[in-house]
């Protein structure tokens, strides 16, 4: 892997206190740049899922018609900005006539934005791209994914546990994906006491696009869009 990336340098430990604090200053523009940018977007639902699914895949579609779903509604959809579910759910929202949004990162194998975003951001660091993904959101969507999916889905639940942002609506789609998932919750991790009964029903399943639009329609603190 090449190491070129913002994140494997600031991650080094203690090497220049000059660079690090020039560093700094690079972290600040990426947080003004998207705070500037997406300062005005709201009724937001973030899709989280794999690079890796082609426009034939199934969850590939199930992304698109959800987002479609979606933005239909009137409701923005941001993403990570990359092909497979995020492109799909993307596209689902540029369809649908909503806005779509999409916050890339930049990677030492170059993933390129998707071109169906309305708003298109670049950035450096993961740490920066996932406050953006959370913070503008009202909901979030969760699709089959690999490492970097599973790091959004609990760095989601985490913050929402100990009450960093508040209790919106989360959804997992593609339940066979998932399937062996609750399992570990409610069992594994609840049986030992890692998680309270609570913790272990953070997200609803479901593979039905209009089941999860009324789930993302109950908002923070239970109120309604």
């Amino acid at each position: 892997m090449l190491r070129n990336n913002a994140d494997y340098h600031l991650f080094r430990g203690t090497r220049s206190y000059s660079r690090d604090l020039w560093r700094s200053f690079r972290i600040w523009r990426e947080f003004r740049k998207g705070f500037t940018k997406l300062s005005d977007v709201k009724n937001c639902v973030t899709f989280f899922g794999s690079a890796r699914f082609d426009e034939n895949h199934e969850y590939y579609k199930l992304a698109y018609d959800t987002a479609y779903a979606v933005g239909k509604a009137g409701y923005a959809v941001m993403t990570g900005g990359g092909p497979g579910v995020m492109e799909a759910a993307n596209r689902g929202a540029r369809d649908a006539g909503a806005l779509s949004i999409g916050c890339n990162i930049m990677l030492p194998e170059e993933q390129e934005p998707n071109s169906y975003t309305d708003i298109t951001l670049q950035f450096h660091y993961f740490f920066v791209r996932k406050v953006m993904l959370l913070k503008y959101s009202s909901a979030f969507v969760m699709l089959p994914g690999g490492f970097g999916t599973m790091d959004e889905i609990f760095e989601t639940a985490t913050l929402m546990q100990t009450g960093k942002i508040c209790d919106f609506p989360v959804v997992l789609m593609g339940s066979k994906y998932w399937q062996n998932l609750t399992p570990f919750l409610q069992k594994t991790m609840l049986d030992h006491g890692t998680i309270d009964e609570r913790d272990s029903h953070i997200a609803r399943m479901t593979d039905d696009p209009q089941e999860t639009l009324d789930i993302v329609r109950i908002r923070c603190l239970g109120q309604k869009v």
